[in-house]
């Protein structure tokens, strides 16, 4: 059997090996990107800040709603970011970097943006689907209504004549895993690369595939220090989300060799 041109595609690009703890750098690096140029990531920060406080404002006592909608929403942040991993690249080749770059990596007209705007509806998509399992779930299975935190927690989580937090938690890692896999580093190469959106999710499983413990601490890195922003207030998404934005720049520089070398899967 002939492969397909996305796989054909795909192989174009290798796969660099790293050691486990090499994400590690990468947040080093983020780090630096946000230090050298602060405006954009704090400003992009600060939306998703204020996108939660009208996510917690508008389903405060649907928490069964509200649940489903911050995990969804995590499916769907690293696609907004691209405009931060082009003040990445900008700083990685000594080039201006501004917020006049953050917003042209969006422009429409532009053959990148469409490919960016085509894989941010399969990722809304998705996170849709999972808002919609999410409240499914807990609306129909859990004990007694689900109204707030404390609901969820005595309802849910704690109730130990039921296993719905087990399932709940059982469905958004089936979610979670392959919309991760796909585009851990896709966005970043769709940025950076005339390649096509399938090419681009093939590559990021082939990553996966050939890195997998090094990608499970980056995810959990990715996770923990997004519910630690979340933890205060969501105030802690000013300067976490833009951090790990950057930071995800280089991961998809660390891990992606654009001459074919190096190709582990």
């Amino acid at each position: 059997m002939r492969d397909s041109p996305a796989l054909i595609e795909s192989r174009a690009f290798g796969v660099r090996p790293i050691p486990l703890l090499r994400p590690l750098g990468w947040l080093a690096r983020g780090w630096r990107d946000l230090v050298r140029c602060p405006l954009p990531g704090l400003l992009h920060g600060l939306a998703l800040a204020l996108f939660g406080g009208l996510l917690i404002w508008l389903a405060h006592d649907r928490f069964w709603l509200l649940s489903g909608a911050f995990t969804g929403f995590l499916l769907v942040g690293p696609i907004l970011a691209t405009g931060l991993y082009a003040i990445s690249r900008a700083l990685e080749r000594g080039e201006p970097a501004d917020l006049a770059l953050a917003v042209k990596a969006w422009k429409p007209e532009r053959e990148t943006g469409g490919r960016l705007m085509v894989f941010g509806l399969l990722l809304a998509f998705a996170g849709t689907g999972w808002v919609m399992t999410s409240a499914s779930l807990i609306t129909g299975f859990a004990a007694a209504p689900v109204h707030s935190p404390v609901d969820f927690l005595r309802v849910v989580v704690l109730n130990e004549h039921s296993h719905l937090f087990e399932a709940w938690l059982a469905m958004g890692a089936l979610l979670a895993a392959p919309v991760y896999a796909s585009s851990v580093v896709a966005i970043p190469l769709l940025l950076d690369r005339p390649v096509g959106v399938l090419a681009a999710v093939l590559t990021s499983w082939r990553v996966v595939q050939a890195h997998p413990l090094p990608m499970a601490l980056w995810a959990a890195l990715l996770m923990g220090l997004t519910v630690l922003g979340m933890a205060f207030g969501l105030i802690g998404l000013v300067v976490v989300a833009p951090w790990l934005a950057h930071a995800s720049w280089h991961a998809y520089r660390d891990l992606v060799s654009a001459d074919g070398t190096a190709d582990q899967g």
